[in-house]
């Protein structure tokens, strides 16, 4: 391979961050492939990282020791999230989406991949520094928000089912309250799908009374795990006390009027 000009080499470097978020590349790697000094591909990240605050794309992040290097986290600004958000408040509060009995539609923003992305990057940016080895949701709406979330986390994404499955093999089941409808329902999860002491962060599209956190926290004790994050894309204000704490949301539905067409949505930032 002819010497490669700077501009080529973080064309390249770019490249290969941005399309493996969270992955950790040492230099040497960087140093093969590219043929060049360990202090000249230094220079050029550090010009890649001036790059991204300025189009506020994400951060370089160093990692220290032998085996460190670096890895691209897709975080973004305040700015932006705030942006974000409010495009989603008023795509979410327009009249059309009201359902019989006072249910919101969010389907098409939910497996929207542009709109999934940015919500993805806002819970990337809330729980990148929690060290998370897994994201876990339950089956079915859930599962977009959770699976772009753990692709820029670069960890696995691990659902819980409501009734068990043949190929998922032995299982753990377990049943939980809702804290809305106080139904008993009842969530399942292979043995093999978590690693014991492992670090799980739920992402989920709605939260009411908590109930759904709360199984999975009680799923994950089953597993010898921890659940050290959640993140939901609404929560309601009513409730006010959930049944579990500490939880992030993007958005707060007030309430929604069904006669008058009327959804009250804000900011839970």
């Amino acid at each position: 391979m002819d010497k490669l000009q700077r501009n080529e080499r973080i064309g390249v470097l770019m490249k290969l961050l941005t399309d493996s978020p969270g992955k950790n590349f040492t230099l040497g790697s960087f140093m093969e492939l590219i043929g060049s000094a360990k202090s000249t591909i230094s220079e050029d990240i550090d010009i890649i990282q001036d790059i991204m605050n300025k189009f506020d794309l994400g951060i370089i992040e160093s990692i220290p020791g032998a085996s460190g290097g670096v890895r691209y986290i897709p975080a973004i600004s305040d700015g932006m999230t705030a942006n974000i958000i409010n495009e989603l408040r008023q795509e979410l509060s327009k009249k059309e989406r009201i359902l019989p009995g006072g249910f919101l539609y969010m389907l098409d923003v939910i497996y929207n991949p542009k709109r999934i992305e940015s919500i993805g990057r806002i819970f990337l940016s809330q729980f990148y520094k929690n060290d998370v080895d897994y994201v876990i949701t339950v089956e079915t709406k859930g599962i977009p928000l959770a699976f772009v979330t753990a692709k820029y986390l670069n960890v696995p994404l691990v659902i819980a089912r409501h009734y068990n499955k043949a190929t998922d093999g032995a299982s753990v089941n377990i049943n939980y309250v809702s804290g809305s409808s106080k139904k008993l329902q009842t969530m399942v999860l292979s043995l093999k799908a978590l690693k014991k002491n492992s670090k799980l962060l739920f992402i989920d599209d709605f939260m009411k009374g908590g109930g759904t956190a709360k199984g999975i926290i009680e799923l994950a004790k089953e597993f010898e795990c921890e659940v050290t994050g959640i993140g939901v894309l609404i929560k309601t204000v009513s409730p006010s006390k959930k049944l579990v704490d500490n939880f992030f949301s993007l958005l707060t539905l007030d309430y929604v009027d069904e006669e008058n067409g009327i959804i009250n949505l804000r900011s839970s930032k």
